[in-house]
């Protein structure tokens, strides 16, 4: 019935609308060009601003086309049934295709003055065919451009008195004249609201979500006596994607660091809901004290309660440990690094001197084709590649004084081979590194082999019989055993929930690494996860059944239900350890099923995505472990020297608008990353 009703409504009303149109255009005489407005229907008037730049004219039986004013092109409107709209016409005036419009807007730009741009001079109709299309086409929209201000300021970190400066509002009014400028106050409050909109957004992902939430401190300093600590949330959503988000920025004067930071991390639970769901906390000793140290141990313990009793506090950044071991050793050679340095940049300061080089090398025959650049001091991995390139290039330098008599600086055969055995373990680092290079957000379980790998390599040389080789590793050797064994457990418990290493690795590393005691280190990584398993089981008991010689954990909220064969539990925690000591749990299931090929390109998160129905309660410990924070720096920070600076400009921001553009940057750049589409292998158990 209701198609019937529309037929009958098109053919009483909009048909004979459409054959009177129809006649009406035809009889229009070829001379006679009407203009928009033209027709005496007022029904069928024309409203929009096209019609100031085109006629509209028949040139055949229910064909009529729009002639441009300027330059006299014709274009489709209607033909017979067909009506094209009039958005090609807006692109032809706005767009610029218009040549000879084009032409009029640039004279009179070009003649008209700051000054008299708004005049009465100005033709009308150009100014509001200027003005009143934004470049889309659409009519400009003051609002969406003070939020598109807000968060350019936002992602490019510039000052928030910009839009104040008057060259950008000449520049802004160019493009579009009927922007008003804006006040530093209103700019401000336009990217604290998109912080709180936003901020609710993230809020209710977190809420949404089963996982624990791990948290990692990182440090800032500025002139100004500050310490500025971003707290990042690392958690793994329903879907098993990584989330990575900074939640706070605390300031904290160096006077009052300590007690200012906690209450900051207290706050930052607080405003999350992470209370009673912080799995663990990691930040690094270069900024702690032995109290801070203390306090934050008894808030993780005191906000997770559950959690190993907060045995995974982890107060060693990856990033960091690895660049003071490579700044360490490069002050162990300081001098004569100060002398490659000296000789590189005596090659780089004229283009005579590198043509003399680059002729000696040729001479010489020596096959290296790295480029000699200047490092830079604030970053180690530069003064590596500084370093490995002139070693290269040795015999070059030691030639070159001959060569080139302005060349003074004199390196050994002994420097050279002191920089040579240097670069060797340098590259140990780097290549551990950049596991957090070459992936944004690794997962926890790639960085236990990289991490055994060095211990291995530095134990070795730290023992050496090489009296230059065991001086210069052993204080490094020393400091990174410290963090091995500080680590070992979380990294352990990471590789373990690999199905393609589980235990094996575990027992291959430590036995190669602790010999004899091996057995007993093993001993604590097993018994750690066992206990997180029993205590995740626990937490899950009130959901969970017991029917015949199995365990079923049910995910959905508890109903009281009437069930012959299920008996539920409300507090029996003994009786529950009785029970799963007699049967054969997730975890020994799991890490008795055979080991997955190894394959380089492994997702271990589909993994656990696909097999989470298998093991429930193993998945929900994967999920949580695999996204502990071994690292509180990524990408361009990794290899920096220093505790990073926040510049005087943020410096002199109030604490909650520098957390805003902090914060909501950080989040925008997440969201323009692309989606990691894996083709790793991944197998479903059975």
């Amino acid at each position: 019935m209701r198609y019937h009703r529309v037929i009958l409504y098109f053919e009483a009303e909009i048909l004979p609308a459409l054959m009177e149109f129809d006649t009406h255009v035809t009889t229009v005489n070829d001379n006679d060009k009407p203009e928009s407005g033209a027709f005496p229907n007022k029904r069928q008037r024309k409203k929009s601003m096209v019609w100031e730049h085109f006629t509209v004219q028949s040139v055949g039986a229910g064909i009529t086309r729009a002639y441009c004013k300027q330059c006299k092109k014709s274009f489709a409107y209607i033909s017979g049934s067909k009506l094209s709209g009039t958005s090609h016409l807006k692109r032809h005036i706005t767009m610029g295709i218009c040549q000879v419009l084009r032409q009029k807007n640039e004279q009179s730009l070009f003649c008209n003055t700051d000054a008299s741009r708004d005049s009465a001079n100005r033709p009308k109709k150009r100014t509001r065919t200027a003005s009143g299309y934004a470049g889309n086409g659409s009519l400009f929209d003051q609002e969406r451009c003070n939020h598109d201000i807000a968060k350019m300021i936002i992602l490019h970190d510039y000052p928030l008195h910009m839009v104040e400066q008057q060259g950008f509002i000449n520049f802004v009014r160019t493009l579009q004249p009927q922007f008003n400028p804006l006040s530093l106050n209103s700019v401000e409050a336009n990217c604290v609201s998109i912080f709180h909109r936003k901020k609710l957004n993230m809020v209710n992902l977190i809420k949404g979500i089963r996982a624990q939430v791990n948290l990692s401190l990182d440090l800032w300093t500025s002139n100004q006596a500050m310490r500025y600590v971003f707290v990042r949330g690392h958690f793994i959503d329903g879907d098993w994607n990584m989330h990575h988000p900074i939640l706070k920025v605390i300031t904290a004067p160096f006077s009052d660091c300590d007690d200012s930071l906690k209450q900051g991390v207290v706050t930052c639970l607080s405003d999350w809901h992470l209370d009673g769901r912080l799995f663990t906390l990691a930040f690094d000793k270069s900024f702690s004290s032995e109290t801070m140290i203390g306090n934050l141990r008894s808030l993780l313990s005191f906000k997770s309660p559950l959690i190993l009793k907060g045995q995974l506090l982890n107060q060693n950044c990856y990033a960091r440990v690895l660049s003071r071991l490579a700044v360490d050793s490069l002050c162990s050679l300081r001098e004569t690094i100060g002398k490659v340095r000296e000789s590189v940049k005596f090659v780089n300061s004229s283009d005579s001197h590198k043509n003399k080089f680059f002729e000696l090398k040729q001479q010489l025959q020596v096959p290296s084709m790295v480029d000699l650049l200047i490092d830079d001091e604030s970053k180690w991995n530069t003064t590596y590649h500084m370093l490995a390139a002139a070693c290269e290039l040795k015999e070059v330098f030691t030639c070159f004084d001959a060569f080139d008599p302005d060349y003074k600086t004199i390196i050994t055969i002994s420097d050279w081979k002191k920089v040579q055995i240097l670069c060797t373990y340098l590259k140990f680092l780097y290549d551990a590194a950049n596991i957090l290079t070459e992936k944004l957000y690794p997962t926890a379980n790639v960085f236990f082999c990289e991490v055994s790998k060095l211990q291995e390599e530095m134990a070795h040389a730290a023992f050496s019989d090489d009296y230059f080789l065991s001086s210069l590793i052993m204080p490094l050797y020393e400091k990174f055993d410290q963090y091995w064994r500080e680590s070992c457990l979380i990294l352990g418990m990471a590789v373990a929930l690999d199905p393609r290493h589980k235990m094996k690795l575990v027992e291959f590393t430590f036995a190669k690494i602790f010999g004899e005691n091996a057995e007993s280190w093993i001993r604590i990584v097993e018994d750690r996860l066992r206990e997180l398993f029993i205590e995740y089981n626990t937490q899950m008991l009130p959901f969970a059944a017991i029917d015949g010689d199995e365990i079923f954990l049910k995910t959905e909220p508890y109903q009281e239900e009437s069930c012959d064969n299920s008996v539920f539990y409300d507090d029996v925690l003994s009786d529950y350890e009785i029970l799963i000591s007699d049967l054969k749990s997730e975890l020994d299931e799991y890490l008795e099923a055979p080991l997955l090929p190894m394959v380089h390109e492994f997702d271990v998160l589909s993994w656990w995505k696909l097999n989470g129905f298998q093991y429930p309660t193993l998945s929900r410990i994967a999920s949580d472990i695999l996204s502990i924070p071994v690292s509180t720096l990524f990408g361009d920070s990794v290899f920096d020297t220093k505790i990073r600076k926040m510049d005087r400009y943020k410096s002199s921001l109030s604490s909650s608008t520098l957390e805003a553009l902090v914060c909501t940057k950080d989040w925008f750049q997440y969201e323009s990353l692309p989606i990691d589409v894996s083709n790793a292998l991944v197998k479903l158990e059975f």
